[in-house]
């Protein structure tokens, strides 16, 4: 049986270059569609920014200067009283004060009371704790003075609580007047450690009896004196 086809219309012997211009084909579009660029919207435009000329802020730089203030008002006029001059000036007599000799010039002693206060180291006798009277010599009178105020404040003295419990002591230095009549005036602190301690030592000594006052040329004055107080915690 003889064959239609002829060679020339036989499509297998063109099969190799239609597939090769197929594979050209594809390349050149897949490299079109990748070389292509997109311009519309999309993720990237996220990051603009927009600006309106709307919102911007308008500067000033010529402002009007405030009108100056008002003048101040006038100051009311100055108003002059005038004093009618019709006071009568007494005049004062003074007196002579030259004497004549014929004048008897009196002569009035002005005694001024002695208020000194003696230094118990300067004064001839020193004041006496009463008690110590029996005592022979002015030392052995002076040591008891001594001893007999330290026993007494050893006896009255109360430590205050709160200083107690404060931790707070120290040596107090008490000073007082021993006046003519011989009782206790003046207390006041020379050298303290805490109110609480020097209010406490200021109360034992105003509970001083009465002494014996101190003597100079025969005749009671005051003295002062100093007391140490050692405040101390056991």
């Amino acid at each position: 049986m003889k064959t239609r086809k002829t060679t020339k219309a036989d499509a297998e012997n063109k099969k190799s270059l239609f597939l090769l211009i197929g594979l050209t084909a594809s390349l050149a579009m897949t490299l079109f569609f990748l070389e292509l660029k997109s311009y519309e919207s999309g993720p990237g435009d996220l990051g603009k920014m927009s600006y309106d000329d709307d919102d911007e802020i308008a500067i000033i730089t010529n402002r009007t200067p405030p009108p100056p203030p008002p003048p101040p008002p006038p100051a009311p006029p100055e108003v002059i009283q005038i004093v009618e001059d019709d006071l009568e000036i007494e005049e004062v007599e003074f007196e002579s004060t030259e004497t004549d000799e014929s004048d008897i010039i009196e002569i009035v002693e002005v005694v001024e009371e002695e208020d000194e206060i003696f230094n118990f180291a300067v004064v001839e006798n020193k004041p006496i704790y009463p008690g110590c009277e029996k005592m022979a010599t002015e030392d052995e009178k002076f040591m008891c003075f001594n001893q007999n105020i330290m026993k007494h404040i050893g006896k009255e003295f109360d430590f205050p609580e709160l200083a107690r419990q404060m931790g707070i002591q120290g040596k107090v230095y008490v000073n007082f007047v021993i006046e003519k009549n011989g009782k206790v005036s003046n207390v006041t602190i020379a050298r303290g450690v805490d109110k609480l301690i020097d209010d406490e030592a200021i109360r034992v000594i105003k509970l001083l009896p009465k002494f014996t006052p101190a003597k100079q040329r025969g005749k009671p004055v005051r003295m002062q004196y100093t007391v140490p107080i050692n405040a101390r915690l056991q």
